[in-house]
Formats: C-alpha cells, structure tokens, sequence
C-alpha cells in the first residue's frame, strides 16, 4: 500500500491547481459520445477542444498503447523494458532531441500550438482523473512531445536505420553478433491497399473510396472528431496522435500505403583521425566531425542504470554503421513543424484544390496517397517528399559523401511527381508498389522520372487490384467492399502449373509419384480462391512457404520475385521437394495434410500485451483470407509460435473501410478485433467474427446516425 500511495503522490503531485481547474473548465467543450461498437465520436467547440477530448478518448481505450508510441517516438523504451532496447532508443536518439523539440514548439504558429497544449492536456487530465493507472515511464506529457511522432507510419524513415549494424558501430563489436531486435526491414507488415473508382464506373455516379492498412493489428483505434471550426473527420488514428491518418471527412477521403521512394540516402564518409579529432574528407578539403555525447537510462532489476555513447555526425546526417574502412552517415526528412501540419491541416481538406495545397508541405515522405472526394475526384499522389539528385549515382547505394555533386536538390514539386488525377479509365489503387500501374493506361510512365522516384516493382496485390478494376463499369458499396475481399490469390498463377508439370513428367519408378498424388490432383483443381474450408489453400500456403524459405535467397541474388524466380530457374525436384515437405509438416501439426484452411489460420486476442501470447487451447476463430504475399488484397499475416501448431495472425487488415462520396457520406468498417483494449470490455473482441468474414458494420458518420446506437455520452472525466 505504501509503495501505491508513493506512485499516486507522485502523479497527482505533477499537477497544480490552476491546470486542473483549466482541464475541467475545457472537459465542459467537450462531449464524447460513444457507440455501440465503443467508437467514440468526439466534439469539441474549437478544434484545441475536440483535440482534448480525441486524446482522452484514446487513453481511455488503450492509455498502453498510447504511452508506449511516445516512449518509442523519443527514445525512452529501455526505461520501460531495459537493457535490450538500448540501441533502439539511441537510434531515435540521433535524431530526436527534446530541447530541440522544445524550441520548435516554440517556434510553431499558435494555432498548432494550441493543438499541441490540447493533446498534452488531454492525456494529462486522463492520468489525473485515473490514478489507478501506473504509466511505464511517462508520468506527464509535454506538448512538444506531439512533434516527436509527427507521421502516422507504423514504421518512420528512423526505423529504416539496421539496430545491428548501429550496434555494432557504437559498441565497437562485430554486426554478426550483436543481439537485439531489428525492425528496419519490418516496416508497415504485409503492406496496404488503397483504391478509388470514379462516378463514370459507378452505379450512383458518386466516387469510392477503399481505407484499408495492413499494419500490425491494434495499432491504431478507430474514432471521429468534429468541432465548430469546421473539424470534422473519420477514421483510423495512430495511438496517442491528433489527426485522423486514414480516413474521409463530409467531403473527402484518403488513404496512405507505403511508397518505394528513394526519400532516404547513405552517404560514404572518408574518415581521418587528427589527434583526438575526427575529420570527413569534402571536395578538395576536410571539415571537423560533430561529436555528441548520448545517455540512454535503462532499467535494470537494480533500478535504473545509463549508457553513455559518443555519436558522430556530418553535414549529411549521424553516422550509423561502417562500411569497410569508411563511415557511413545518413540523411532523411527532419521536419517535425511541417510534418505535424500536413498531418492535420489534410483532415479539413473540403476538396482536391485544399488537399493539393496541404501537400505543398513535402512532408509526406514515405507514403503514397489515393484519394476520393464528392465533386467525383480521384487521384493518384506519389510519395511527397522527393529531393533531385544527380542521376549519375546509384542512390540504391551509398553514394560518396565527399563529391559535392551527390548533394539533395530543391524538392519535386507534387505536379513534377508521378500522380494521376481522373483518368480515362475511372480508377486508381496502390499496393505498396510502383504508380506505373496506378492507373492503368493512363499511369504514369516510368521512363519520364529518375530512378529514384520509385526502388521497387509489382507486387502480386497490385495484379489482383488491377483485375478487379478493370473490367468493373458498375461498382456500388457492396460490389466494391466485395472486391476488396476478392478471394483470387494471384501468385500462385504461374508457379503451380509449373509444380504440376514437373510431376507429370516425374518418371513413375520415381517414389515422389506416388507420394504426392493426390496433393497434385487436389491442387490442379483449386480455383486459386481462398476460403476457410479450402484445403487446396492450405497445401499451397504450405508448399509456397517452404518454397520461399528453400530458394528465397537465390530469388534476391538473382533480384528476381520468388514466383518469378520458380516460373524462370526453379528444377522440378526442387519444387516437389518443397511439396513433400509441406505435406510432412501439415501431417505432423494436424495429422493430415488435408487440413482445411480456417483449421490453421486462426484470430485470436486474449490480452492486449503489445507481444500477443498465442495458445491453442485459446478460444479463437477461423479466418479465411491469406497474407498479402500470395495476392490476397484482404491480408492475414499469421505464423506458428514455439507452442502451437495453428498460426496466428498479427498484421494484415486492421482497419477497412468503403466510403461513398456524394451530397452524403456513406461509409462502412470494420477494425481488427474492437476498439477497447481493455479485456473485462464488451468491446474488446466484439467485431472479430466480422472481421473474418468481411462483414463490414455501418459507420454513424452524422449525428442522426448515432440515434438508437448510443452507449452513452459524457464530457472527459465524468
């Protein structure tokens, strides 16, 4: 009891009469209503206002996931779990520095200032109100903190920086065997997709809109915010931030899916030690290294310990790892004011002319964005954040810091970027990969932009998009929320005919003839269409599996797709191989390979710890779609853990949503799940069958809508 009393004082103590006085006099500007799902639909008389109450609703459903985006967003997380996230807090250490951070709140116009007091004061007034609840480090928010975690990504352009290697530089050891987890290669899961059809191909001649992230579930909640000052958006919002990141409000919508923008570049700094002094060599001279000194707490089972690094940096950026006998410095987008702004201001874009000038900030670095509105726009934006740069160097590679010549250039401006705006055709859609097929024949083109302007190729989501879009003059909400649950998974087109005729040709002394008979039959008359009771689905998923994991590096070697690689160089004893052992592990995990699909795909929340704990004897239920990988536009990325045979999903849809844009918004959704993260709730787990079977719940959008579907309303701290 006494270590509780301590834990509150110390809370309570953070605040002062006069703040609470003020928390409780804006809590009276604020309703939050709640619906019969738990979304809740926040208003506010300003737009500090409804920012107050969006905050506090978001805490009350999940002050966890909250807190621990911004420990994530300013290098504090080894304060909460200790000595294994060190280097993840240096890295965000390189960059983020709260005194900095501190003079640009300062510096930031007073409207955003005011939003920013807003977002503090609403989590802080949470906290006051909930002294039941111990937060891991974060005790008081400060209103520079929203500039910390400026973007809504599940992983920023910071995250791209290898923990290994940064370890291995800074600690002096070997990148091979340093420990720790690294997510620079798992950025937003499995991708997302965005898709938009124009009135000419539509039944109502109004336009539609696809909202449909594959981040890792939980990631984000669902809500709408409005105020008197014209706020009124809906959709999904990164824990802990004020503004809807995907979503529509009456007039527009937008979507982001992660771009293959060259938007971040490596630099090889030539390095010579003077005395105690570091120098980089620059055109025919050298300048001085900037040195810094980095603390990083930890908690130890002591209490709380530091580490110390000195960090270098040049006029690129800091320096993140060793390449050889050169140092290697990085440069990224670094500006939080902007950032936050176009975040924010896009939400009360009232059309394509607003939304096009919102993205004249550049801010916009690693996303693709598609776009709907009801004067029947559609469009197709590239990433905005695209600095010129000499073609003559491969900005896929570290490029030599030391020539002038591979310095960034003014930025493209967001007509000289590759973009569709209505085209002929009536659609544009993105799945994480290139624009050249955004819009069909009216795409842009990629021989008119530098190589830089887009790393990556198709993806097999982007045919099946294609697919579905092209040959479709008629699409209503239901046939466009249908295809967005199309079943085809395209990836498997070319390998499995491939598969098949290499039995066939298999010589029947040959004991795999006989082995893998009846798994070549049950997969030569497979649709190619997922569902929970198919087994072909399973047998293939399994057989695509092994098949990544067996020529999956020969694939990149040969920078080819895995599918392209088995159509092209694969041996027929290599891919019945990978069918014989496909069938042993399904025999060994289920007792036979004929094990329909939703047997193994399975959803399941049974806490809300950010690392799910899975287990079988677990209630959870069947999900019929696939990982994005094979071509399932609706994603489910799911795997086995070291204590159950079924796989669980983690990543993949996590929130859906079709709008219609006309003299009204009609709109429908669904999240990962529910929206409380609080297990003893209703609303923990009530919209997980409909998630599975694509069942999209009705969106209250207007104020009539929430008459007969009202929980309860209140004011924050009621």
């Amino acid at each position: 009891m006494t270590s509780l009393v301590l834990v509150l004082a110390t809370v309570v103590a953070a605040q002062t009469p006069q703040e609470i006085a003020r928390w409780e006099q804006q809590a009276q500007n604020v309703t939050i209503t709640r619906d019969d799902w738990g979304i809740a639909h926040v208003r506010g008389k300003t737009d500090a206002d409804a920012v107050f109450g969006m905050l506090y609703a978001q805490a009350e459903d999940d002050f966890n996931r909250v807190e621990t985006n911004y420990i994530n967003a300013m290098g504090r997380l080894a304060e909460a779990e200790g000595e294994s996230a060190i280097i993840q807090d240096l890295r965000m250490k390189l960059f983020i520095n709260p005194d900095t951070l501190r003079a640009q709140y300062s510096a930031s116009p007073p409207w955003l200032r005011k939003l920013m007091d807003a977002f503090a004061d609403g989590l802080n007034f949470y906290l006051y109100k909930h002294p039941d609840v111990h937060p891991r480090v974060l005790t008081r928010f400060d209103p520079w903190m929203a500039l910390a975690f400026s973007e809504g990504s599940i992983g920023g352009d910071i995250e791209r920086i290898n923990l290994r290697q940064l370890e291995a530089f800074y600690t002096n050891t070997p990148a091979s065997s340093t420990g720790g987890r690294d997510d620079a290669d798992e950025l937003e899961p499995g991708g997302s997709n965005g898709l938009a059809v124009a009135p000419s191909i539509t039944a109502s001649h109004h336009a539609l809109l696809l909202i449909n992230p594959h981040t890792s579930f939980f990631f984000r909640a669902e809500l709408q915010v409005t105020s008197d000052e014209g706020l009124n958006a809906y959709g999904a919002v990164t824990w802990g931030q004020f503004f809807i990141y995907q979503g529509f409000n009456a007039h527009a919508g937008w979507m982001h899916t992660s771009s293959g923008v060259d938007a971040i570049d490596e630099y090889l700094e030539t390095v010579v030690k003077k005395g105690d002094r570091y120098f980089y060599r620059y055109g025919r001279g050298e300048r001085p290294m900037t040195t810094a000194t980095i603390t990083v707490p930890y908690k130890t089972a002591a209490g709380m310990a530091q580490k110390t690094f000195t960090v270098y940096r040049t006029q690129h950026g800091p320096v993140v790892r060793q390449a050889d006998d050169r140092w290697v410095s990085i440069r990224l987008m670094q500006e939080p004011i902007k950032a936050l702004t176009q975040s924010y201001s896009r939400t009360k874009a009232r059309d394509l002319s607003e939304f096009r000038q919102v993205m004249d900030l550049h801010t916009n670095s690693s996303n693709n964005t598609i776009y709907a509105d009801d004067a029947g726009n559609i469009a197709y934006f590239h990433a905005n954040f695209i600095p010129r740069r000499d073609q003559r160097f491969d900005w896929t590679q570290p490029v030599d810091g030391s020539n002038p010549a591979t310095e960034w250039g003014p930025l493209f401006t967001v007509d000289e970027s590759p973009h569709a705006i209505n085209p002929a055709d009536g659609w544009v859609y993105n799945s994480n990969d290139a624009p050249w097929w955004a819009a069909g024949r009216n795409s842009p083109k990629r021989d008119a932009y530098p190589a830089y302007v887009q790393t990556g190729g198709g993806t097999a989501r982007g045919r099946h998009a294609v697919r579905v879009l092209e040959h479709t003059k008629d699409f209503t909400l239901t046939s466009f929320l249908a295809a967005a649950f199309d079943s085809y998974l395209p990836w498997f087109e070319q390998p499995l005919p491939k598969l098949i005729r290499a039995w066939e040709q298999t010589p029947d002394t040959n004991p795999v003839k006989g082995k893998l008979q009846e798994q070549i039959a049950a997969l030569r008359g497979w649709d190619l269409r997922w569902s929970a009771a198919s087994i072909p689905t399973s047998l293939a998923v399994y057989w695509g599996e092994e098949i990544e994991r067996s020529l999956g590096g020969d694939a990149r070697r040969a920078r080819l797709g895995v599918d392209e690689y088995i159509t092209s160089r694969a041996t027929a004893e290599q891919l019945l191989h990978a069918l014989w052992v496909a069938s042993d592990k399904l025999t060994a995990s289920f007792g036979t390979w004929k094990t329909p699909w939703g047997d193994i795909n399975r959803f399941q929340r049974l806490t809300d710890d950010i690392v799910h704990p899975f287990n079988d004897s677990g209630p959870s239920i069947p999900v019929p779609f696939t990982a994005s990988r094979w071509g399932s536009l609706a994603a489910f990325a799911a795997r086995p853990y070291t204590n159950t045979r079924k796989w669980y999903g983690t990543a993949g849809n996590s929130f859906v949503a079709v709008v219609e844009f006309g003299d009204s918004v009609r709109a429908r959704a669904i999240t990962a799940g529910g929206q409380s993260g609080d297990t003893q709730s209703k609303h923990f787990n009530d919209q997980a069958t409909r998630y599975a079977a694509g069942d999209l719940r009705d969106v209250y959008f207007y104020p009539s809508q929430l008459v007969g579907h009202t929980e309860r309303e209140y004011h924050p701290g009621q």
